[in-house]
């Protein structure tokens, strides 16, 4: 559809009434200019209301269980109250007890079966963000705009890897056109729930934490917007944290490339998987500040103009380095290194660094603590006859340590400027002990002890005057 924006509001956006009026009035403003789809978070804290509900089931402790429904009920009908008025109630609290009654009878199935199919969870937790679309398109109703809330398991077709799965945006597309796009064409705003999706056969998934960010660009790249637009509770893409960094600034441009980079290694304002559906149609994407709707966000593109080289550092404080290592050099660490991550994607781990050495041919491997064990099953499974044998060294593990990143377009071309920041590294006393650098020099990564990991961002962020070239015209 021409000139269609679509619009995206994460969980703190829909964390209150007062925040869905805010998000609503935002919502009404443009689609009095042009066609709008939005796409809705739960509430904040809603989906760890979920997942602790669905535990309190396994263990089967009902008591708990049934203190995580009543708090669930009581939340989303005190909400409905508070943000419609009294003669459009009725409808809205029967459909949130609706909702609730199915997910309280995946509860109850968990609790009978003692345990958390996959499946089930991904289906329970999507309750989150059904709940923010019923109640943001009843309210948009009550400001004269026609909406109708979109559950996108009915649009949003995925792969069954649940808890995490992928998109098939070829058949997205299909359903996106049968669903979406009458709505769009008839002037009714779609609010669509973000984060989940079904198998083409029906089966309820969701595309891992913080998913709804993915699941906007899956629907503006399938329904060839002209624009997203992603509202969280910061200003924009900022050049470091500024908790860590206080001379942090926001960011005016980033490229998808430089986005994605920061999102993967630890910047939360993106899902780090938003960008890859718009790159190919080059539909630009605004980070933006529902608290502050005036100020302008950053910008998402495919290029930027201004000089190449550092644009911001991120890190990661809840990371492992993982360590595996031949006894003998003899030992072909090619298929050593090619076994363990072989063993690591069929586990679906994500590795946040890879980096070996040459004579004594071990290697080790960075991935978010969550998935520590899920890494050391698949080792272990995966190199049973090497570590059974002795052929490799036990498994060794770091839990003490934390991820730096670097990143920027063009690095390659600042001589010196690897030197340099591990040179203002050192000068904090903080030891280095893994750094990988792609080939285009697009992100410069570094392990370093997690006691000095903020320091480290201090003094790179500093070095790199990343805060005052970032205010430069031309730079960002």
């Amino acid at each position: 559809m021409k000139d269609l924006l679509v619009m995206k509001f994460g969980g703190t956006s829909m964390g209150s009434a007062e925040r869905m009026r805010v998000a609503a009035a935002i919502i009404a403003a443009e689609s009095r200019r042009r066609p709008v789809l939005v796409v809705v978070s739960a509430m904040s804290k809603v989906t760890d209301q979920l997942l602790d509900t669905l535990r309190h089931a396994e263990a089967g402790d009902e008591t708990g269980m049934e203190a995580g429904l009543r708090k669930l009920r009581d939340r989303h009908l005190d909400t409905c109250r508070e943000l419609l008025p009294a003669g459009g109630q009725e409808q809205a609290m029967t459909a949130i007890e609706a909702l609730l009654a199915d997910f309280q009878r995946i509860v109850q199935g968990v609790r009978m079966l003692g345990e958390r199919p996959p499946r089930s969870v991904d289906e329970a937790v999507a309750a989150g963000e059904r709940l923010s679309a019923l109640l943001m398109a009843a309210f948009l109703e009550t400001l004269g705009v026609r909406a109708e809330a979109v559950n996108a398991a009915r649009v949003v077709v995925t792969d069954a890897v649940f808890g995490n799965a992928s998109p098939l945006l070829g058949r997205t597309r299909e359903r996106a056109r049968e669903r979406l796009a009458p709505l769009l064409e008839t002037g009714v705003l779609p609010v669509v729930t973000g984060f989940n999706g079904a198998t083409a056969d029906g089966r309820p998934t969701t595309l891992g934490r913080g998913g709804s960010d993915f699941s906007a660009s899956i629907l503006a790249s399938v329904l060839d917007a002209s624009e997203l637009w992603i509202w969280t509770d910061v200003d924009g893409i900022m050049t470091a944290d500024p908790r860590l960094a206080p001379d942090a600034v926001v960011l005016e441009e980033l490229t998808y490339s430089e986005a994605a980079e920061l999102a993967y290694n630890g910047a939360k304002v993106l899902h780090p998987r938003t960008l890859a559906p718009l790159v190919e149609k080059r539909i630009p994407v605004w980070s933006k500040n529902s608290f502050a709707p005036e100020k302008p966000g950053t910008r998402i593109v495919p290029r930027v103009s201004g000089p190449a080289g550092p644009r911001a550092v991120t890190s990661l404080a809840h990371v492992a380095l993982v360590s595996l290592e031949p006894v003998s050099p003899e030992i072909s660490a090619t298929q050593l290194v090619a076994r363990a991550l072989d063993s690591l994607a069929r586990a679906h781990v994500e590795l946040l660094l890879l980096s070996s050495s040459s004579y004594r041919q071990n290697f080790c491997f960075l991935v978010r603590k969550e998935e520590l064990g899920t890494a050391l099953s698949a080792l272990e499974s995966g190199l049973a006859l090497e570590l059974a044998h002795g052929y490799v060294r036990p498994v060794e593990v770091d839990e003490d340590v934390g991820l730096l990143a670097v990143v920027g377009e063009g690095m390659r071309g600042t001589p010196g400027l690897a030197g340099r920041i591990f040179t203002a590294i050192s000068r904090e006393r903080i030891n280095i002990i893994a750094i990988a650098q792609g080939s285009s020099e697009l992100t410069i990564a570094i392990v370093v002890h997690r006691g000095g990991l903020e320091k480290a961002v201090q003094a790179v962020h500093a070095e790199c005057r990343l805060g005052e070239l970032a205010r430069r015209p031309g730079a960002g």
